[in-house]
């Protein structure tokens, strides 16, 4: 299937490692000129080589808004308006409802909900004037199934469902899709992060977490960060046009609720 989207302007947020990186990297195999950030500058340079020369790469902290104006600036600069936004964080804090914090909280919020809207009010009027746009969220499967270690991602994805559906309401009349991509348990750094987590609850290894944490999914087994860049990619491409608004889930058939 051709994607239709070679030459198209692609900004991918936190793309130094795990999903995001796999999401860049499939983007820039469909031709698109690929924009990533993140914070870690020699992740992020590495990174950048290993998507492809033609890869541009900016030092961002996605929880200020001045560096994420910055990076649309620089992005237009450098190569031109995005046609292709996928959002894209970090987990917030994990830990019990009884243990968190208000900044724990305020935390949470910031580096989860606010910069989503803010990359979405920056690109909007660029995708508006050219009547084209594909923007994904990328969030968790704890939208639909909420996790007892995870209150606050549990809390604040569900709600960006919401804003999915909203933003996709509002821009649908201009040939803009949004989307979101609800990952399963994917083999990331996060998911090592919440294995050593559960590992020390359970007396057992952050490898024998992971273990078991795949044998519980349906399929057997963790999802690959490419097996959840294919879905998000797909979204930015031409052939869907007709598909926004939606929540995907990607997790191997491990969330038990109708979808």
């Amino acid at each position: 299937m051709d994607f239709g989207i070679s030459g198209k302007v692609a900004m991918v947020a936190a793309a130094s490692k795990g999903i995001g990186l796999a999401t860049a990297k499939l983007l820039a195999a469909e031709g698109c000129h690929v924009s990533i950030c993140a914070r870690n500058e020699e992740v992020l340079e590495a990174a950048a080589a290993e998507i492809g020369p033609e890869t541009r790469s900016y030092v961002v902290d996605v929880n200020n808004p001045e560096d994420l104006a910055w990076w649309l600036e620089q992005t237009t600069a450098d190569l031109s308006a995005p046609e292709i936004l996928v959002t894209n964080t970090g987990g917030p804090p994990a830990g019990n409802f009884t243990t968190l914090t208000d900044e724990h909280w305020q935390s949470g919020f910031d580096s989860t909900l606010m910069n989503v809207i803010r990359l979405v009010r920056m690109v909007a009027p660029s995708m508006l004037a050219n009547g084209f746009g594909r923007i994904v969220h990328i969030t968790s499967l704890v939208a639909k199934e909420p996790s007892p270690m995870l209150p606050i991602s549990s809390t604040l994805r569900s709600g960006l469902m919401a804003l999915t559906r909203l933003q996709a309401t509002e821009f649908a009349p201009h040939g803009i899709t949004v989307n979101s991509v609800l990952p399963g348990h994917t083999l990331t750094d996060r998911q090592r992060h919440l294995a050593e987590i559960r590992g020390g609850k359970d007396g057992i290894s952050a490898e024998e977490a992971l273990e078991k944490q795949g044998k519980e999914v349906p399929v057997g087994r963790l999802a690959s960060p490419e097996e959840i860049a294919a879905a998000i990619v797909f979204l930015c491409s031409i052939p869907a046009a007709y598909i926004t608004g939606s929540n995907l889930l990607v997790d191997g058939g491990l969330t038990k609720g109708l979808a």
